[in-house]
């Protein structure tokens, strides 16, 4: 069931939640500008002749943008000398050059709009295509408590909301900013050609729409980031009620579900409401911000013509109509872009905000694997001694490198032991205590204990899915800690209780064990699990399609699946965590028949609240709270008569 969130005051964050928002303002945008130069480094990165050949096309059509109003001033300047003198031929002959170079430039600047556009739209699918790789390799190499510790409705959102707000930044925000920039910066320098007081009139104005910019802009910068992980929250309770949605209706929790819902999803629409009402007041006021400095500037140009006012410009020209017209257009071009800068702020700092995440992703440490020994194929040879080789033999061994460049071959027998083991998943909460376990290869090795004993973290310990806080734990005689994880777990077989079946055939879910295994391998380790008889009644028998975690089948179905993906990978050691808990009475002697052939050989090790399915280990060992309070065979510990003994009788419980 998922877990109602803090209660919050009704509407939005707590007080304290937005002091703290409000404290690291200006730390929080250093570190989303940060994320927006590292997602931009990465896109030129992965581009580094297109992306600038895309950025010339943008900055080149921005400044033909510009070039006009000097056209337009050279057009009027000869259509009012025409009037005057009514030499048309004349007048002719001067607009005619200009009026051509106009053309020619927009044709120009219509095939670099058009590359700029082709460019954007491959290259930015390809940097999210690029980027999304990048993102899931490294989440391989995430360890484990990673995954424990994080909601996946969260991490899928990095996928989905988060990798969205790049794709906006890349292929619009972008070339849009690249391009209003170029084109504020070109009408300025043309404005200040023709008239320096006119171009100290606008920028009064503009002085204004900074402040207004700085000031709301800011204001919904912090709600940007902010909803980027509300929406990764909301995301991750949302898959949570989805996942446990069976729970929720068989216990009638429908309506305690829709309120925590509410109070996630409340959050989401605060941050989101003040982020859009913020950035959605912004741009009509930047606008009428540049309605109202048009107008100024048209006042104040008529007044400079009827008063006039010296001219002062670098082109030294007299400031009459034919300056003022083509001004006012390039106030209007100005102030419009102005505008449009103060519009990408939203996308920027939510790219921003995504971008952020993503690399909180991307940067997270990968799991430590300091190994050195690796597994083998072998040949093992009547005198003792192991050659390694390129073929598969059906040994293996630990190839185990020196300092001094030798090399010495250890036969893989499945011999495991922990000595003196401590371990806590939070430091000084302890879960296991002085835990001791010698496994001699071939042993049949139980756990028996109430949940919460400590029994999955040993199992969990032996995979190296956590390493331990003190102890030694040996495999073969060699420290775990120097053999390569890849190939100590490839070295051992688990079948969990809760079992994950992927998309695909029911034979492909069995391969995923082994995937060289031949279709005939995969039959065989059905039919060892006693999953052959079920899986021949599917529609498609083997080539049936599993969707859903494998939804059209029951509980035990899958579980024995899980078994057969076990059998089919071979290993000389098995864990067994509740392989059979979903499995009923008559089901579960048929899978104990072919768990026994599948044991053969082999180290198992066993965890199961079923006694029966414990009985005929060679060691059992009972854990109470993280310590191994009795060990023996099913006989030794009924004889003394302790927690065992009373289990077994039925005077207690596991739980």
């Amino acid at each position: 069931m998922p877990k109602a969130p803090d209660k919050k005051p009704e509407g939005g964050f707590d007080p304290a939640q937005m002091q703290k928002m409000h404290k690291s303002r200006g730390e929080m945008l250093k570190e989303n500008f940060g994320a927006i130069k590292w997602a931009l480094k990465k896109f030129f990165g992965y581009y580094p002749v297109l992306a600038p050949l895309a950025m010339f096309c943008v900055l080149f059509s921005a400044i033909v943008a510009a070039v006009p109003a000097v056209f337009i001033q050279k057009i009027l300047a000869v259509i009012q000398k025409w009037v005057e003198s009514g030499d048309w031929a004349a007048a002719r002959a001067e607009l005619l050059p200009y009026i051509f170079t106009l053309i020619g430039l927009y044709l120009v600047s219509i095939c670099s709009l058009t590359l700029e556009t082709q460019l954007m739209a491959v290259m930015t699918q390809g940097f999210l295509d690029k980027l999304r790789r990048e993102m899931f390799n490294g989440m391989q190499d995430l360890p484990i408590r990673y995954f424990d510790t994080h909601k996946h409705g969260d991490i899928m959102s990095f996928y989905t909301n988060d990798i969205d707000t790049l794709r906006q930044l890349i292929s619009g925000s972008l070339p849009a900013l690249i391009r209003s920039v170029s084109i504020v910066i070109a009408v300025f320098f043309i404005m200040l050609w023709y008239s320096l007081w006119m171009t100290l009139v606008l920028l009064l104005g503009v002085a204004a729409m900074f402040f207004v910019t700085k000031t709301i802009g800011g204001s919904s910068a912090k709600y940007f980031m902010s909803q980027q992980k509300a929406v990764g929250a909301m995301e991750g309770f949302a898959q949570e009620s989805m996942n446990g949605q069976k729970v929720v209706k068989v216990f009638c929790h429908e309506q305690q579900s829709i309120e925590d819902f509410d109070k996630v999803n409340s959050e989401l629409f605060d941050v989101s409401y003040k982020a859009n009402a913020f950035a959605s007041t912004l741009g009509p006021i930047i606008a009428n911000i540049g309605n109202v400095l048009y107008v100024g500037l048209a006042l104040a140009g008529g007044l400079f013509i009827l008063t006039g006012v010296p001219s002062v410009s670098i082109s030294g020209l007299f400031f009459d109509i034919t300056v003022l017209v083509p001004f006012l257009n390039m106030a209007r071009q100005f102030t419009g872009n102005v505008n449009q800068l103060s519009q990408q702020i939203n996308s920027i700092v939510m790219a921003g905000a995504g971008a952020q995440r993503i690399l909180s992703l991307v940067n997270e440490p990968p799991e430590v694997d300091d190994g050195y020994v690796t597994l083998v194929n072998a040949e093992l040879h009547p005198d003792g001694s192991v050659t390694e080789t390129e073929e598969h033999t059906g040994h293996w061994a630990w190839r185990h490198p020196h300092g001094d460049g030798s090399l010495t071959y250890t036969p893989l027998r499945g011999d495991v032991r922990m000595v003196d083991v401590d371990f806590a998943y939070v430091e000084d909460k302890p879960v296991l205590h002085d835990i001791s376990v010698y496994a001699e290869p071939g042993q049949k090795v139980a756990f028996v204990g109430a949940t919460g004993a400590g029994k999955t973290t040993i199992t969990n310990l032996i995979n190296r899915f956590y390493d331990i806080a003190d102890g030694k734990i040996r495999y073969d005689g060699i420290n775990i800690n120097k053999i390569k994880k890849a190939d100590l777990r490839r070295s051992l077989g688990i079948v969990l209780q809760d079992t994950n079946l992927f998309t695909g055939t029911v034979l492909e879910n069995i391969r995923y064990g082994n995937l060289s295994a031949s279709r005939e391998d995969c039959v065989k380790a059905a039919k060892l699990a006693g999953a052959d008889d079920f899986i021949t009644r599917l529609p498609q028998g083997y080539d049936t399609e599993l969707q859903n975690n494998g939804a059209n089948l029951s509980q035990g179905q899958r579980q024995l699946l899980a078994i057969a993906r076990a059998a089919v990978a071979d290993p000389p050691v098995m864990i067994l965590d509740e392989a059979t808990s979903s499995i009923d009475t008559r089901t579960e002697a048929i899978v104990q028949r072919g768990m026994d052939k599948l044991m053969e050989g082999r180290t198992v090790f066993v965890i199961a609240h079923r006694l029966s399915t414990v009985m005929n280990s060679d060691v059992i060992m009972v854990l109470d709270h993280g310590r191994i309070i009795e060990r023996g065979s099913h006989e030794k510990l009924l004889a003394e008569k302790g927690t065992y003994y009373q289990l077994y009788t039925g005077a207690f419980e596991l739980e």
